[in-house]
């Protein structure tokens, strides 16, 4: 099972999304403090004071989760290329939803709290997952199509 390319990119992608909650979205300072956008939630620091907003910020991570789950799951799928491949189809939905909250979530931060700052990692890694999920998908065509070809030969 491990031995299959797409197996080491469905890998890969799982362990981006799962590494994107430790990471910061979106960074900024000024002079009320430190503003902090995780995929898990959003965190105010002004002196001592440390304000941690939960809720809707964390449907980044929930997405994120919900996606390295799914490449988890489609790993183990190996036998049932197809449904690999509709797995795949539905990972990759799942990624596209990461990675326009997070964009939407970091915008919308960023005007609310009138705070210039820089763009994380945790921004990057489900375009990272969403690539190697496309690769491994092509995998999993080659091998359907290397199996039917053998199946038509006999």
């Amino acid at each position: 099972m491990w031995q299959r390319k797409q197996t080491i990119f469905l890998g890969l992608a799982a362990l981006s999304l799962i590494l994107m909650i430790f990471f910061p979205i979106w960074r900024g300072e000024n002079e009320a403090g430190a503003h902090a956008l995780f995929p898990l939630h959003y965190s105010v620091k002004s002196g001592e004071t440390l304000a941690t907003h939960y809720f809707p910020y964390s449907i980044t991570a929930i997405l994120a989760i919900a996606a390295a789950t799914l490449c988890i799951i489609e790993i183990g799928k190996f036998e049932n290329r197809m449904l690999q491949l509709k797995l795949g189809l539905l990972n990759s939905l799942l990624m596209a939803g990461t990675m326009a909250s997070a964009v939407i979530l970091a915008m919308q931060t960023m005007q609310g709290a009138q705070v210039q700052g820089g763009y994380g990692y945790a921004l990057y890694m489900p375009a990272v997952a969403m690539v190697c999920n496309t690769i491994a998908n092509r995998f999993i065509k080659k091998d359907e199509k290397l199996v039917r070809d053998s199946d038509r030969i006999r």
